[in-house]
């Protein structure tokens, strides 16, 4: 019974894999039939609409890279953070103390990801020369991040919670957790964080505003 039952399975996933196997084909063969139909002019057009769209998007990187983008920066007061943030659409800046060694740690994924995401602004301010502004952000945790776009503060990632509560978290982790908060272009799934989502079984559909209480900086506190 349990031989049977298992070619009964067997012969249902063939049929299955044919199916899909199937029906893909019909989509290339239709793509294929589409382009055949064309005339030496429409297949110009194409090209022409096809290089304008590359030469459109490879302009909008050099403007990206012209206003420091592609790179994680340090800007030396909180005076350059608000120019900073007002000529670009997304920012990520990192607050942070020298004494930090968590900061340290977020300092390695953050230089990477500045230069998968050229869309996004990376910058780094140091919380000892940034007095009014982390007061006027409530920025208490150290490290925290603040996501700006369109030059107002969207949403904070603090300390490590987000990441899964770990040291040892992958930049993918990061890169999903500022995906969720729109400050990037996310191409993966938002529902299944990549550290941990599948094996929880976790769905995370939207991240929620935090306020940061607390008296001075508690650097590391997350941990505790």
């Amino acid at each position: 019974m349990a031989s049977q039952s298992m070619e009964v399975v067997a012969k249902a996933l063939e049929q299955q894999m044919l199916q899909s196997a199937r029906i893909v084909e019909e989509q290339l063969d239709t793509e294929l039939n589409k382009l055949d139909r064309m005339d030496e002019d429409e297949l110009e057009q194409l090209k022409e609409r096809r290089l304008e769209a590359l030469k459109k998007a490879q302009k909008q990187k050099q403007e990206w890279i012209s206003k420091g983008h592609g790179e994680y920066r340090e800007i030396p007061s909180e005076k350059d953070f608000f120019a900073e943030v007002k000529e670009s659409k997304n920012v990520v800046c990192h607050f942070y103390r020298d004494s930090s060694f968590r900061c340290k740690i977020l300092d390695k994924h953050l230089a990477i990801l500045a230069k998968k995401h050229v869309e996004t602004k990376f910058i780094k301010l140091n919380v000892e020369k940034a007095p009014f502004l982390t007061e006027r952000l409530k920025i208490k945790v150290i490290p925290t991040m603040a996501l700006v776009k369109d030059g107002k503060t969207k949403d904070y990632i603090v300390g490590f919670t987000d990441l899964g509560n770990t040291d040892e978290f992958p930049t993918e982790m990061l890169e999903w957790r500022l995906g969720c908060s729109e400050i990037i272009n996310y191409s993966g799934s938002l529902l299944d964080p990549p550290a941990f989502g599948k094996k929880s079984g976790s769905k995370f559909t939207k991240v929620e505003k935090k306020t940061i209480r607390g008296k001075g900086y508690d650097s590391d506190s997350d941990s505790d």
